[in-house]
């Protein structure tokens, strides 16, 4: 989200792309005239959420910040969103009044997110901040995602691996992806949803615009105002050592952590790619023991605590 963005034009700018995407026919409503886009004009969008259509104008073109519950779950239904585009949609339809941008602080593990990670064995673990920045990850996860960057990257809290970052700048990252377009635009649509519920944010705000700067891919996809939810679901990919991989993944929320994830990913037991991860695994462990680096967690300092 741009740095001059408000809550009242990112709410007009969500209504248009929802209302863009949705056809007549979708809405179950005739088509009629020559129209210049496939999606719903406005007054279609009015008479389904049952408001004026100059009412409905004046949100989209964020000139009114005090629509009621009723409509904006009118428009919701309207516009078929999902529960996770609902929900977007309420956090930008009541922004709230004491929310002030916050300089960044860095973050660290929350309590027992290290522990839960450790407990997790023959699977790829991968803590996330809300931003997708690398708090910690486990020799596997390591491995599998960035092996190419050093095992205690995330311990630099100025410098940590970023997930997004990666995908879109870093060459290995966008090799990893058989389906990198896919992987690319369901990220997206995940940090547009994280945007929505911090745009207080301040190092989020600054991740979208350097993003935007250096990837004209990512400035197409984030002006989509697509968002989603990612929790579960399967990744295809091509790693360097060990080829091809159907990975199923986890994303275990951390309670009162603000956002973070633990990101578990596995392979169907028997499978190939059960038996690459196997290889992956020895192998690694065998190179970090002849470099004598410590098998466990990474974003543990024992002296200075978690995330240090």
């Amino acid at each position: 989200m741009p740095a001059a963005a408000t809550p009242t034009s990112e709410l007009g700018e969500f209504l248009r792309s929802r209302r863009d995407a949705l056809t007549p026919e979708r809405a179950g409503i005739d088509s009629y005239g020559m129209r210049r886009v496939p999606g719903l004009r406005r007054e279609e969008l009015a008479q389904l959420a049952g408001v004026s259509v100059a009412y409905y104008t004046r949100l989209e073109q964020g000139q009114s910040n005090r629509a009621s519950d009723s409509i904006i779950d009118a428009l919701a239904r309207a516009l078929q969103l999902r529960d996770d585009e609902r929900a977007h949609l309420f956090e930008l339809a009541r922004p709230r009044l004491t929310r002030k941008p916050r300089a960044p602080r860095p973050e660290r593990p929350a309590p027992g997110a290290l522990e839960l990670m450790d407990a997790v064995s023959g699977a790829s673990a991968v803590l996330l901040g809300r931003r997708n920045d690398v708090l910690a990850w486990n020799p596997l996860g390591h491995a599998l995602f960035a092996g190419h960057l050093p095992f205690d990257a995330p311990q630099d809290s100025a410098a940590r691996p970023n997930l997004t970052r990666m995908l879109f700048l870093d060459s290995h990252s966008r090799e990893l992806y058989r389906d990198w377009s896919d992987e690319a635009a369901l990220l997206v649509a995940s940090l547009r949803f994280v945007a929505g519920q911090h745009p207080e944010d301040r190092a989020l705000v600054e991740l979208v615009g350097e993003l935007s700067v250096k990837s004209t891919e990512f400035a197409g996809l984030w002006a989509k105002h697509t968002v989603q939810l990612c929790s579960r679901g399967t990744k295809h990919l091509h790693h360097p050592e060990i080829g091809d991989l159907d990975l199923d993944y986890q994303a275990l929320h951390i309670p009162d952590s603000d956002g973070q994830r633990l990101v578990v990913h596995t392979a169907a037991r028997e499978s190939s790619s059960a038996h690459a991860l196997g290889l992956l695994a020895r192998g690694h462990g065998k190179r970090e023991a002849s470099d004598g680096a410590a098998p466990g967690l990474v974003g543990l300092d024992q002296h200075n605590g978690p995330g240090r």
